[in-house]
């Protein structure tokens, strides 16, 4: 079987043509894929109609979401998605190779994953320390970064469990919305900044030497921060510091274990987009970021794109006997469909422009373009006509 993903390479001039969609799917070496792309342009949609369409073709797969809409759970017919893998039910596992295929939803439950992390790396009783640490129930739950952080954890704890088990044979991950959807790319370089900084050496002095080695500006910043914070928050603040050492050193090794795993082979990335200026332009920066970082890039998604009439009539054409109809009978309903006719056939052609400037730049970048439906994907009918869509790309 022929490979439809590459890593993304110096621009050619020759185009990478369509997206095989079923060719990455049916591909057995390919065992993670990440949607990427901007907020509202259909990446739980798609991440959702990939997993399944994967799994009714044999595989074994999950679906990670990473995005706060409950989309993806209500599409899927589970009343609430959380930490833990669901069964999907309905899901049409009779496929053409005679293998049996499965898939499982879940969405990533940002302080349950970080909970999990302390208590695999500390003893019970230690655990309950840190769970309990005011600062570490503010860091797990809202400190800025921490979602990317989780991903990266929970992504790689997946992958791990995947491996021992046999599980699942296939990741789909749906990551969250604007550029900060690449920001799990940076989690372990930040998270090793934080760690290593000199605030948490500083927090760490007495832990880690005699009390004879501190300095004094060390008891001057402490005598600050006392007067400022209290002696019992400055207690809290140093156990919450000494437990970041002790336990999150072993997450940062798997954040860049994970960071390798997103650049190995196995892994492929989608850039999703909508047919519009801004999202296209958005697309062009995850595609530069992934060549950057050599992650490899399996191609573009456009969804919503308008369909093609199915008259061949010009737009200015429509526009012209509309103006003819409307001069002869103001109220004529003709004139009004031909308007509605000429403003389709040109928003037809503003993206197929918008999609040919993207290809003209990124030449190497296979494309898939998804049709905008009559309604909204609500349940997996509606998913499988998206797995449909992104398949036929002829």
């Amino acid at each position: 079987m022929s490979r439809s993903r590459s890593r993304v390479g110096p621009t050619t001039t020759q185009s990478a043509g369509p997206l095989d969609v079923d060719a990455l799917l049916d591909d057995r070496d390919t065992g993670i894929i990440v949607c990427c792309g901007s907020g509202g342009v259909g990446k739980t949609t798609t991440s959702a109609a990939l997993a399944l369409r994967a799994a009714e073709r044999g595989r074994k797969v999950v679906v990670l979401t990473i995005d706060p809409a409950r989309r993806l759970a209500q599409s899927m017919g589970i009343e609430e998605l959380d930490n833990t893998p669901r069964p999907v039910q309905g899901v049409a596992t009779d496929a053409t190779d005679g293998e049996s295929g499965r898939l499982d939803a879940m969405m990533l439950d940002m302080k349950r994953t970080f909970d999990e992390v302390v208590e695999s790396q500390a003893s019970p009783e230690k655990a309950q320390q840190i769970l309990d640490n005011p600062f570490y129930v503010a860091l797990s739950s809202s400190f800025a970064g921490t979602q990317e952080y989780m991903a990266m954890e929970k992504l790689g704890q997946i992958h791990r469990e995947a491996q021992r088990s046999g599980d699942y044979d296939l990741i789909v991950v749906d990551t969250p919305p604007s550029r900060s959807a690449l920001d799990f790319l940076d989690a372990p370089e930040r998270l090793s900044s934080f760690l290593d900084g000199r605030f948490i050496r500083l927090m760490l002095a007495p832990a880690r030497g005699p009390a004879r080695l501190m300095t004094a500006g060390f008891g001057l910043v402490t005598g600050a921060l006392t007067k400022v914070l209290g002696a019992q928050v400055l207690r809290d603040l140093q156990t919450f510091v000494a437990a970041l050492d002790t336990v999150f050193g072993g997450f940062r090794q798997r954040a860049q274990k994970t960071y390798s795993l997103l650049q190995a082979d196995g892994t492929a990335f989608l850039v999703v987009a909508a047919p519009e200026p801004d999202a296209l332009r958005e697309a062009a920066y995850f595609v530069e970021r992934l060549s950057e970082d050599e992650m490899p890039l399996a191609g573009l998604v456009v969804n919503r794109a308008n369909p093609q009439p199915a008259s061949a009539l010009e737009a200015e054409d429509a526009l012209a006997a509309a103006g003819r109809l409307r001069r002869e009978d103001p109220a004529s309903l003709t004139a009004g469909l031909l308007r509605l006719h000429a403003d389709q056939v040109q928003s037809v052609t503003r993206e197929r422009a918008l999609r040919e400037r993207f290809a003209t730049a990124h030449p190497q970048v296979p494309r898939a373009v998804v049709p905008a439906l009559a309604g909204d994907v609500h349940d997996l009918a509606g998913l499988r006509e998206v797995g449909d869509l992104l398949a036929d790309q002829a």
